[in-house]
């Protein structure tokens, strides 16, 4: 029967099932790319596919349970910021990555301001899409709401709090930060700066947590005056940079919220005739491509970007195909990594 149906016809999903011996959810899984299947089990399932030929009809599958068989990655930012930041591209990556062995299309969506968010309303309240990821969001942002009154399945990266009620995935960014001051510390410096994220983003917010608990842990009384607030942004870290130089010209460290502000923080100390890291020791965090190319190459917290949209992918395919309905967060951890900037 090596490569053929019985009767000569088009090979069933209950033949492939019989043929690799397991029940005909299982071999739906499979071929639906479920991370919900142990390694032998999803062989044997692509073996019997193999050998008897079959094809997935994707149109009756996706007409008969209610698919489209796409999602949707929105990033509720402007188009500038979403080509500034090797974040976003990072998380596409990944995202793209849990993607590629199955049949699922991805459509990325910028919603960075009102109109684009009324636009996106109503194109997912046609239910082109089985579910959505949502990513860096802010807080009293709408999307979240809307999502949920429309009923479609959403994974957001990144928590808005410590109560976050919808599925996601998050870095712990409070133990990266942390773990970047205390490294400064180490390093003997004696006024350690941070320049902030948006404080509106819960990451933001758990970054400057971190500052302030390493500095208390430390015995070391945190100085309003050396906390400034940024924005992701590099011209954002070269203005609070040129802040923080003004309230304390005798600052020896900065600790920058994401690679980006660090980039511009260095431009800032070097036009005001600082040495990095002779006078300013300086730490980004992300680790991006920002961080490898700078001069002198920059110490930064490496988020596991690329694994985080993986993650958030694979949730989301569980959630659509009606696996994973109790789960509600994942954190991963973060490195310091070091170089020659601290």
């Amino acid at each position: 029967m090596n490569g053929q149906a019985r009767g000569g016809g088009r090979p069933t999903l209950e033949e492939v099932a019989a043929r690799a011996g397991v029940g005909r959810g299982t071999v739906s899984r499979v071929i639906n790319g479920s991370s919900k299947v142990s390694e032998g089990t999803r062989a044997a399932v692509e073996r019997a596919v193999a050998e008897l030929g079959y094809v997935p009809n994707r149109a009756a599958r996706a007409l008969a349970a209610n698919r489209t068989d796409a999602i949707a990655l929105v990033i509720p930012e402007p188009e500038s910021r979403f080509f500034a930041e090797p974040y976003f591209s990072d998380v596409v990556r990944g995202v793209g990555a849990a993607l590629a062995e199955t049949d699922v299309q991805l459509v990325l969506t910028l919603a960075g301001g009102d109109r684009e968010r009324r636009r996106l309303a109503q194109y997912l309240s046609g239910h082109r899409v089985d579910g959505v990821l949502l990513v860096s969001v802010h807080a009293g942002d709408p999307l979240p709401e809307m999502l949920a009154e429309l009923g479609i399945p959403t994974v957001i990266s990144g928590r808005r709090s410590a109560d976050e009620p919808l599925p996601c995935v998050d870095s712990d960014n409070l133990a990266g930060a942390a773990e970047a001051v205390r490294h400064l510390l180490g390093r003997g410096r004696r006024e350690t700066a941070v320049i902030t994220g948006p404080l509106d983003v819960y990451g933001a917010q758990c970054r400057l947590d971190g500052y302030r608990q390493a500095l208390e842990a430390a015995g070391r009384p945190v100085d309003e005056r050396l906390v400034a607030i940024g924005d992701f942004t590099e011209e954002g870290g070269r203005r609070a940079m040129r802040e923080l130089l003004e309230r304390r010209p005798a600052l020896d460290a900065v600790f920058a919220c994401s690679d980006v502000m660090a980039a511009g923080a260095r431009r800032e100390l070097r036009a005001a005739g600082r040495r990095i890291p002779q006078d300013v020791a300086l730490v980004g965090f992300d680790d991006s491509v920002v961080a490898r190319h700078m001069d002198p190459p920059l110490t930064s917290v490496r988020q596991p970007i690329e694994e985080m949209g993986r993650t958030m992918a694979r949730m989301l395919l569980d959630r659509i195909g009606g696996e994973g309905e109790g789960a509600t967060g994942v954190v991963l951890p973060n490195r310091l990594v070091v170089r020659d900037s601290s």
